[in-house]
């Protein structure tokens, strides 16, 4: 099994010295897919599910294993993605478009170490154009392989499709040609997906559309449209920054429910959110995923373009299901409105959150916002007061080294 037999390693990128031992993002990661039916067609006894062995459950169900090996869609979507990404290892890593924090800096060295960095959107929609500027600099300083043709950018880059700009991003598109586009937080659903898509492609056919999901709906209407993305990216309740607001589940249940129901497409799923470390990587690519994208992670790494006070935060801080929640009150605090309902951010809980429970008016608590974001690194920590956009994997960004690997070669029975 290639996954198995593969030398290569993965580490986050170097991250502040005081947090993370990796000089640079090194070697990654792929790809995907296991899912199975119901042990038995019928109702049984729980006893039956303790007492039975594995090899009691292989004499007797072999029929049912053939038809999970029919479902193995795992290797030919790894073989797939491994083509069109060259510069690529095993297991696929793939660091997140975060808005502004992921800038070309952060996607080069991922790309350079063996995954697939994304720049995020930045604050207008005119710094894509100079992020990809940037980037294709640093991908001709950096020797990575080029992806199919060789004026295609072994990167990507993601748009936020509800107050993005459709004509400025075709236009970078179409001039430096990333390896693929990631597109999320439509307001209207598929339709604005379809619009982006047919225009994207267009503007470079070669370029690659990842669309994320966070809904087994929206997994279907991608599936079943006119402009079916490239790959899905799985996103789990558990993800930072925005997310669904009130209908999301962890990738751990979600992929597997929209690999059966996706089965045929012939598409690969991505999971997103919930992971920081080996452990995680290894659960995704059980559960059917062909790669795993992380955000959070990449917050505490050098190159990510973050604010000291908000990367030491982001380190800081543990025990994400209790320290952290989806809000819109840090948006409305910093002055961003618009958002579809259907979108909410996580982030690490502050002063704000914890005065505006208590009834403080919004109006009081925006000022002393505002006073805080005026002293610089202080407005983040416990006592601070703007948003810290963060996953639930808080308690784990410390500590993302070489495990995925190592995991699945144990749990495979392997020692090479």
């Amino acid at each position: 099994m290639r996954l198995a037999k593969s030398q290569s390693r993965w580490t986050s990128v170097r991250g502040n010295c005081r947090y993370a031992s990796s000089t640079q993002a090194r070697d990654t990661y792929s790809r995907f897919h296991s899912t199975p039916h119901p042990l038995s067609p019928r109702p049984v006894a729980a006893t039956w599910f303790l007492s039975t062995s594995s090899a009691q459950y292989r004499n007797t169900n072999t029929s049912n294993l053939h038809g999970m090996q029919d479902k193995l869609q795992s290797l030919a979507f790894r073989e797939r993605l491994a083509a069109a990404y060259p510069w690529t290892k095993a297991p696929l890593i793939v660091g997140a478009p975060m808005r502004v924090m992921s800038g070309p800096e952060l996607a080069v060295a991922v790309s350079r170490a063996g995954g697939f960095g994304f720049i995020g959107p930045g604050e207008t929609p005119e710094v894509t154009a100079a992020d990809l500027e940037t980037a294709k600099g640093l991908v001709e300083a950096s020797g990575i392989p080029q992806s199919g043709s060789a004026s295609t950018l072994p990167i990507g880059v993601g748009f936020q499709l509800w107050n993005g700009n459709l004509a400025i991003a075709a236009s970078a598109v179409r001039r430096y040609r990333p390896a693929a586009v990631w597109l999320f937080a439509p307001r209207n659903g598929q339709p604005d997906v379809d619009r982006w898509t047919t225009r994207l492609r267009e503007a470079a056919p070669e370029t690659k559309i990842w669309l994320q999901v966070g809904t087994l709906q929206e997994a279907l209407d991608a599936v079943r449209s006119a402009s079916p993305p490239d790959v899905l990216v799985v996103q789990g309740a558990e993800a930072g920054g925005h997310g669904r607001a009130s209908d999301g589940i962890g990738f751990i249940t979600l992929l597997p429910e929209i690999a059966d129901a996706t089965q045929g497409s012939g598409i690969p799923l991505t999971a997103a959110g919930g992971v920081a470390d080996g452990r995680g990587v290894a659960a995704a690519l059980g559960v059917g995923a062909a790669g795993v994208a992380m955000g959070t992670r990449f917050l505490a790494s050098q190159e990510a373009r973050i604010k000291k006070g908000y990367q030491d935060e982001v380190v800081r801080a543990t025990d994400g299901g209790v320290n952290t929640l989806r809000t819109q009150l840090y948006n409305h605090l910093r002055g961003t409105f618009g958002w579809p309902d259907q979108f909410s951010p996580r982030t690490i809980i502050n002063r704000s959150w914890v005065e505006h429970q208590a009834g403080t008016p919004m109006e009081e608590l925006k000022k002393r916002h505002d006073e805080a974001v005026g002293k610089g690194d202080a407005a983040w920590g416990p006592e601070g007061r703007t948003a810290t956009y963060a996953g639930a994997v808080i308690g784990l960004t410390r500590r993302a080294r070489n495990e995925a690997v190592e995991i699945v070669r144990r749990l495979s029975g392997l020692s090479h």
